[in-house]
């Protein structure tokens, strides 16, 4: 029970620290955050998994035991990691770790409150990805809400009520939008041809097609389009899809640094990977039959995007909305139905998490030093703080898909992927709209990093501008670090993706 055992004491962990004094709160919520991310290594170290967790594969770290029955279908707690889950654990675990870290200078009034919520957080996002239960999943998928809600709301920034508020009530829409739809397809399709609530019985009922039937009318091809319909649109707010993405900018921009961290970093991947799950998993004829309605919002999301960015002033909503155009990438990787394609879109989850992540850290730091984030205010930071700004230089070159960084991999994978797509008609050419992105996104990249950290210094205001403290460039490192080593070597999770996705295309490359 290990997974329980990382859950359980992650909750521990958050009461913990909601109890000890301020004063120790940054460095005890740190050091207990270790433990789960040292129990999520040991898990990636001793994977042992095979195939993909919704098609009959084998589990790793695999409990199962029954709960409660619930209108007669029976709710388990079934928990396990496949090789689409385990890569987005353990990118939850490290990022917290890295986020809690970098808290420690920002976050000065109420942090024993605010590192337990980030541990709570922690707690229910590893429940979510590990999940197969249905009833359990979405417990712990909308748990992560709650404080998510308070960490924009209590420290964010002047307009945090506004964003805070505007983040649930979209996001909490999104869900019931989504939870109707499985709803109607399990309990009005699948009827009493199934007594669980088991994902993968799930999927095997599904498959097995003749199963379902018709409900409040609705033909059974009709209920499973108004189903994927649904849930599709519940889960494109979460990644967000263009147009679905006005939320974003306010919750990122009035968020703590920290907690925009795990926005970007983690909560984002939590609607690609329900996609993944629910949409391509559970009802992938429904998807085909759409994919060149799902392919033009990958394409316009990208390039809606990055068009956006390229026009904001805030460095905090340049990178924002660079995160509404890399999200454009996994969905038309996932749209693909290409080994290539499905498991570049989930090695792009990780690395986007990991260089959103490092972006937004580095934009931290940054402001924490001049108290500004927008791109007229200063200039010439590179001779002040020439560590912090070397680093944010690397992530943004991560972000343009440089070579030998995990952005690249990624998106290399996706095209590969998303070219040779049988699927999608005309494949070649929303390919090569989605490739046009990354030459907006060098854009607007470039011009904010020659304005801001290049040239004669310059600040508008009287703020002392010297080197960051330790603390905050370290978790910068450690990020760094990470997505050069997925860069040069993507197998280290790209591997375990590949086996977990090829039931899902039949082994078709």
């Amino acid at each position: 029970m290990l997974i329980e055992t990382l859950i359980g004491f992650a909750f521990v962990a958050a009461l913990v620290t909601f109890l000890v004094p301020d004063e120790v709160a940054g460095r005890v919520g740190a050091a207990l955050s270790l433990v789960p991310l040292a129990g999520t290594l040991w898990m990636w170290a001793q994977f042992d998994g095979s195939g993909n967790a919704l098609t009959g594969g084998q589990l790793a770290f695999e409990t199962r035991f029954d709960l409660l029955t619930l209108s007669g279908y029976q709710v388990q707690w079934f928990s396990g990691v496949d090789g689409i889950s385990l890569p987005l654990v353990v990118l939850t675990a490290f990022l917290t770790t890295l986020a809690i870290v970098s808290a420690w200078t920002p976050i000065d009034s109420r942090q024993s409150q605010f590192y337990g919520l980030m541990l709570f957080m922690e707690a229910n996002l590893l429940g979510m990805f590990t999940a197969l239960d249905f009833f359990v999943w979405f417990v712990f998928w909308e748990a992560t809400l709650l404080p998510m809600y308070f960490l924009i709301g209590v420290w964010g920034g002047p307009r945090r009520k506004y964003a805070a508020i505007k983040f649930f009530v979209y996001t909490n829409v999104a869900s019931l939008l989504m939870f109707v739809g499985f709803i109607a397809l399990v309990f009005g399709g699948l009827g009493d041809s199934i007594d669980t609530l088991s994902l993968p019985a799930v999927a095997m009922a599904l498959d097995a097609g003749g199963n379902l039937g018709s409900f409040m009318g609705l033909a059974p091809g009709t209920l499973k389009l108004v189903a994927f319909v649904a849930m599709f649109v519940g889960f494109a707010v979460k990644v967000p899809v263009a147009p679905l993405h006005t939320w974003l900018p306010d919750a990122h921009v009035q968020a703590p640094t920290p907690a925009s961290v795990m926005l970007a970093g983690v909560l984002l991947k939590m609607g690609t990977y329900a996609m993944l799950r629910f949409n391509f998993t559970l009802l992938p004829d429904v998807a085909s039959d759409l994919a060149i309605v799902i392919a033009a919002l990958g394409a316009f999301s990208v390039i809606y995007g990055a068009i956006l960015a390229l026009a904001q002033e805030d460095l905090k909503r340049i990178v924002a909305y660079s995160s509404v155009s890399s999200m454009g990438y996994v969905l038309l990787g996932l749209v693909a139905f290409t080994e290539f394609g499905i498991a570049g879109a989930t090695f792009q989850m990780i690395a986007h998490g990991l260089i959103s992540g490092l972006m937004f850290m580095a934009v931290g730091v940054i402001y924490n030093t001049t108290h500004t984030r927008m791109v007229g205010d200063m200039s010439g930071l590179a001779d002040r703080m020439p560590v912090t700004v070397g680093i944010l230089i690397a992530g943004a070159f991560g972000y343009m898909g440089l070579p030998l960084m995990a952005g690249f991999a990624g998106e290399y994978f996706i095209f590969v992927g998303a070219f040779h797509s049988t699927v999608i008609p005309s494949a070649p050419l929303f390919t090569a709209a989605a490739m046009f992105g990354i030459v907006i996104v060098a854009g607007y990249l470039l011009l904010a990093m020659q304005r801001t950290l290049f040239g004669p210094f310059s600040l508008d205001a009287d703020y002392e501008v010297g080197r960051a403290a330790f603390h905050d460039v370290a978790p910068l490192a450690v990020l760094l670090f990470a997505v050069i080593a997925l860069g040069v070597y993507p197998d280290l999770f790209f591997d375990m993706i590949l086996d977990a996705i090829a039931p899902l295309v039949g082994g078709g490359a």
